[in-house]
């Protein structure tokens, strides 16, 4: 380490805090989407996105490090070694966070800092902070030593802790990528099937392993609305609870698959009950990644804005040559709510801008080219392709089936898992504004809207 770092040096760090960098407080975890439980742990009426802790702790570490960092010999870096920080404040989505650090101490190649944190309004953290210099090398070989070192080899005191972890059939304790697989559901099936959840706008009929939930408002062309979205999470709890359903085919009834929201009912709502609306389907669509079953979306028709996440959110997907895909809510006057990530992962960038910015519809056969469907159907045929589709995966082995399906969602990383807080705290801004309320009166009118210039 080279000389020269001295006390009262400090550097800072300014983020703007994006959706995975917050905590949505209000809502179940992750880990209980679906559960019984998670209708116990929130009170979706009340709800905030916040900075988290834990990315406010890292804003203010990488701004101890930017410190020492001119100070560095090649082949050196700087690692935490201890941490104590209060947080003191809540920071919303998209405000700007800065963080400092401010040396207090050089022992050697051992530096302490103290730390804050603030936003635009307060300060939100502060501490205290120590970084300790090291050789890459001896990083390096450690590092090796350890990932080549047995499982027995850990302390007692760890193989006690991990006594109750799930043990894999051939008695070993799991893998890594076991322990990160999200374990949102409880895959021993329940003693006796238990009835079929009641509800009004999906049909649900279960035999054997497969199940097919129909969309069941034909003459609102089966848009979401808020009856819809709580028979699906109705439906979500039931598939946890039994796994012993494999396959689950998402279609529509009448000549749509879904036309997306209910504009109508999304101009009567409060803001609160619109932003809470938009949150609970964007959780409602991100739980059939989580759920065991393999989701299979026969589109009929009509596959626009929600309809199109709808898609989107299905492992697989089988259109009718007839269908129509497109996320139009711009010519209504706001973004997308929720689901952007998830289209994107599917068609590309470029592609996704077009769709969103210009709200243009796609056909099959475009849907077929982007990716977005991998087979196509005659309309009349579209069912009975879609089971028998089904049969091939029926005929795959479950567990390597499921833990196929999970390791590719795991793979896809964070950022679609958190993405919709930015667009929902986008669409309510929208919401809120004279656009979108004339978005709202032209199509209750039927007649082209008149935006702002």
């Amino acid at each position: 380490m080279r000389s020269g770092l001295t006390i009262g040096a400090e550097a800072e760090l300014v983020w703007q805090v994006a959706a995975e960098h917050t905590i949505h407080l209000g809502f179940p975890p992750p880990s209980l989407v679906g559960s019984r439980l998670a209708d116990d742990v929130a009170d979706p009426s009340v709800s905030a996105v916040v900075f988290s802790t834990p990315f406010m702790i890292l804003l203010m570490e990488r701004a101890a490090r930017k410190v020492i960092e001119p100070f560095l010999d090649s082949g050196e870096a700087s690692v935490g070694a201890s941490v104590n920080i209060d947080h003191m404040a809540g920071t919303p989505l998209g405000e700007i966070v800065r963080g400092v650090a401010r040396v207090t101490a050089v022992s050697g190649r051992t530096i302490d800092f103290e730390v804050a944190a603030y936003d635009r309004h307060e300060q939100i953290g502060r501490g205290v902070h120590r970084r300790a210099v090291v050789k890459l090398e001896r990083v390096a070989k450690k590092m090796a030593e350890k990932s080549a070192a047995p499982p027995s080899h850990m302390p007692l005191s760890w193989m006690d802790g991990i006594a109750n972890l799930p043990v894999a059939s051939s008695g070993t304790y799991p893998s890594p990528v076991d322990l990160l697989m999200p374990k949102t559901t409880n895959l021993t099936p329940s003693s006796s099937m238990e009835p079929l959840p009641v509800t009004r706008t999906l049909e649900v009929d279960v035999s054997g392993s497969l199940a097919i939930v129909k969309l069941n408002r034909p003459a609102k062309k089966n848009a979401v609305n808020f009856e819809m979205t709580e028979d699906w999470e109705r439906v979500n709890g039931y598939l946890s609870r039994h796994p012993q359903i494999r396959v689950v085919i998402v279609t529509g009834s009448g000549e749509a698959f879904c036309a997306g929201d209910d504009v109508p009912e999304v101009g009567t709502l409060s803001i609160e009950k619109a932003q809470e609306l938009s949150y609970r389907q964007a959780r409602m669509y991100l739980a059939w990644e989580q759920l065991p079953q393999i989701f299979l979306g026969a589109i009929n028709g009509l596959a626009l804005g929600g309809g199109c996440v709808a898609a989107s959110a299905c492992d697989l997907r089988i259109a009718s040559h007839n269908a129509t895909f497109g996320m139009p809510e711009v010519l209504l006057g706001w973004p997308p709510g929720y689901g952007i990530a998830q289209l994107t992962s599917l068609i590309g960038k470029g592609r996704a801008m077009e769709m969103c910015l210009t709200g243009k519809p796609i056909n099959a056969q475009t849907a077929l080219q982007y990716g977005l469907v991998q087979r196509l159907s005659p309309a009349g045929m579209l069912l009975a392709n879609a089971k028998n589709w089904a049969d091939e995966l029926l005929a795959m082995p479950p567990e390597a089936l499921r833990s196929t399906k999970q390791l590719i969602h795991i793979d896809e990383g964070l950022q679609p898992k958190t993405a919709f807080l930015a667009d929902t705290a986008a669409y309510i801004r929208c919401l809120q504004g004279a656009d979108a309320k004339e978005g709202i009166a032209a199509f209750k009118e039927k007649r082209k809207p008149k935006f702002s210039r």
